[in-house]
């Protein structure tokens, strides 16, 4: 995968976000991390060189001209959401909240579905680690308990995840989620018994829909089977993990080729340094 040594690449909500909030999620390009890393990993937990996460990560925030290091997770598929403006780096939790300025809010993925959210007014951001089992035990409410705006105003964004027809789980998943919720057209029969294809995207969609957010947008992506462009750990088990970051500041955002991509979600822009 030399090819994938180049520029840093990303994706943007085109969500109708003040111009304070930033966001965005990367691709896996242009880092120095190599072999099954290849190339941008800034997760430190997977076996990569210490040094070259530690070079991607002082990538990342130089090149977006970051104004703190973001607050990087201990994930472990849980609901704990933690406040940046008053935690110490490295918290065991599953999603981090700011309100104000200069904090930057991160999670790391590579097939679980990274969700951000901000307030219409610009206020205050969250970035989500939201696996299957995050969705059923609560990370969304978790996160929604430390806005101080309600639901309806709050847009959400879906980054990349594994897609519907490559997230393959058992029955006791599909009835989890069948039994908190009547979510059965979200799962369809997998050629193996007892197994289902799920949909990682509807389901975090309409778990939002039901909690009262209704500006929903989404940066697609099929991390298992876009190997160009994202980790996954289905498909290679040991891997690096894409960054998804969001924070509020008055810094003009980097200048970079943006090509527009229509979605059912409204939208996204795929972005590229010059």
């Amino acid at each position: 995968m030399s090819n994938l040594q180049h520029r840093l690449q990303w994706l943007e909500p085109a969500w109708p976000a003040p111009p304070q909030v930033h966001a965005l999620s990367l691709l896996r390009s242009g880092g120095m991390s190599q072999g099954l890393f290849a190339s941008l990993n800034p997760a430190l937990h997977v076996g990569d060189e210490e040094a070259d996460v530690r070079e991607n990560r002082r990538r990342i925030r130089g090149f977006f001209s970051l104004p703190d290091e973001p607050l990087w997770l201990n994930q472990v598929h849980g609901v704990k959401v933690s406040d940046c403006s008053d935690t110490t780096p490295g918290p065991q939790a599953d999603g981090s909240y700011v309100r104000g300025f200069d904090r930057v809010c991160a999670v790391l993925t590579a097939d679980c579905l990274p969700i951000l959210l901000c307030d219409r007014g610009g206020q205050e951001v969250a970035a989500l680690h939201a696996g299957w089992r995050g969705l059923a035990a609560g990370v969304i409410e978790s996160a929604l308990t430390l806005f101080h705006s309600p639901p309806e105003q709050l847009m959400a964004c879906l980054g990349p995840a594994i897609g519907a027809g490559a997230f393959e789980v058992g029955d006791e998943v599909r009835e989890l989620f069948c039994q908190q919720h009547e979510d059965q057209d979200l799962f369809t029969e997998s050629h193996r018994k007892g197994h289902w294809f799920a949909d990682l995207h509807g389901l975090a969609r309409r778990r939002l829909e039901r909690l009262g957010v209704s500006a929903l947008f989404s940066m697609g992506g099929c991390t298992f089977t876009e190997n160009e462009d994202y980790f996954s750990f289905r498909r290679d088990q040991q891997c690096g993990r894409m960054a998804t970051l969001i924070w509020l500041s008055d810094h003009p955002r980097v200048e970079a080729l943006r090509i527009r991509v229509d979605d059912s979600g409204g939208g996204f822009y795929r972005c590229q340094a010059r």
